[in-house]
């Protein structure tokens, strides 16, 4: 496209004398595929991060957060609910080392969650594991609302009906490239 290195974005980074159109004339030069490719680019530049329409994209499209994100020390500080770190540890580590591990304080749950996404201290690995709320569609861990993914998909939850091929079992989910 022949942007400055240093152009953090394709949607309003074309700086040349004929804006928007000289990048229009820019694009014509280029195969059908290079313009797809720029376009997918640009809708992910675009598209309005924590919308509902994230949500029902994610479900549509079969996205596995799995493949793009990972649980690390940010995530499990962030989380201050002591129910919360339960219902992980339980998703993480399964419901007899929660069960055996509730009355410990949230310091230890998370350590042994630690643990599991590192496979130290003797625990198994764990990979793959993602939030409730981060995956699509997404819920949550208690019924206590405050989740703005959980929030967002029931705005558009009835729409999935009507979107062809939405929440196909048998659909492949989107992965990142490897």
């Amino acid at each position: 496209m022949g942007f400055d290195a240093d152009t953090p974005t394709i949607f309003g980074g074309y700086t040349g004398e004929q804006g928007i159109a000289g990048l229009f004339t820019q694009l014509l030069g280029l195969s059908d595929s290079d313009v797809l490719d720029i376009l997918a680019i640009v809708m992910g530049e675009t598209l309005e991060s924590g919308s509902a329409l994230i949500e029902l994209l994610g479900v549509h499209l079969h996205v596995d957060m799995a493949t793009v994100w990972q649980a690390d020390d940010a995530l499990l500080d962030a989380i201050r609910d002591r129910e919360i770190i339960g219902h992980v540890l339980a998703d993480i580590a399964g419901p007899e080392t929660a069960a055996s591990n509730t009355k410990e304080t949230a310091k230890v749950q998370r350590g042994i969650i630690r643990d599991c996404i590192a496979g130290t201290n003797g625990r198994q690995k764990i990979e793959g594991w993602v939030p409730k709320w981060m995956a699509f569609p997404p819920s949550a861990y208690t019924q206590r609302g405050g989740v703005g993914s959980v929030s967002r998909w029931k705005q558009v939850v009835e729409l999935v009906a009507a979107t062809p091929d939405a929440g196909t079992p048998d659909a492949e989910p989107i992965r990142k490239a490897a």
